[in-house]
């Protein structure tokens, strides 16, 4: 599941990190991310033997855990092993990765959603390095901001990093993609 909000207001936006690193996949692999399921915008993916269904939850960030819970239940999956979220952090410096198996929410109402419909934090998820705001900005108008010009390089390296790690994580190698991406 890679996070975002829908919207042509929200596209480019700090917050929208998982849906960009969709966009990388999709155009990495010649997929169309566009069927509507599970509240969302869905797309098959295969790396290697692997069959890997992206989604893109289309019920604003705070619900994100509505429309991952309809895919999981659906298809009868273990979080803690065959789901993977994509989203944005402001605790990482931009451009930075962070890659784990579970862990807290962290503040981010998308991560905290998707746990409580799961009623799990058991699940993988890599975090795409946004920046805190800086002082004066209230935390919506950052993350709902565009990425700066002076940023825009780093940033979008690590979107294509992160679309690395997604492919070596559901290849099933989960520790090689933190080792190798978590910096």
């Amino acid at each position: 599941a890679c996070l975002g909000n829908p919207g042509r207001e929200y596209e480019r936006t700090r917050h929208n990190a998982g849906f960009m690193c969709a966009e990388y996949l999709s155009e990495k692999h010649n997929v169309t991310v566009d069927r509507g399921r599970f509240k969302s915008l869905c797309g098959d993916f295969y790396f290697g033997e692997k069959r890997a269904l992206l989604i893109k939850p289309q019920t604003y960030m705070n619900l994100s855990g509505e429309a991952v819970r309809e895919a999981i239940d659906f298809y009868k999956l273990d979080p803690s092993k065959q789901l993977l979220v994509v989203y944005d952090d402001i605790y990482l410096d931009v451009g930075k990765l962070r890659i784990r198996a579970k862990g807290s929410d962290g503040g981010h109402n998308g991560i905290k959603s998707i746990s409580y419909q799961l009623s799990t934090d058991e699940f993988s998820r890599i975090r795409i390095g946004v920046g805190k705001p800086p002082v004066g900005w209230d935390m919506p108008s950052w993350v709902l901001g565009k990425i700066p010009e002076n940023d825009q390089e780093k940033f979008f390296e690590a979107l294509g990093r992160a679309a690395e790690a997604v492919e070596v994580i559901v290849k099933g190698d989960l520790q090689g993609a933190m080792n190798r991406y978590s910096k």
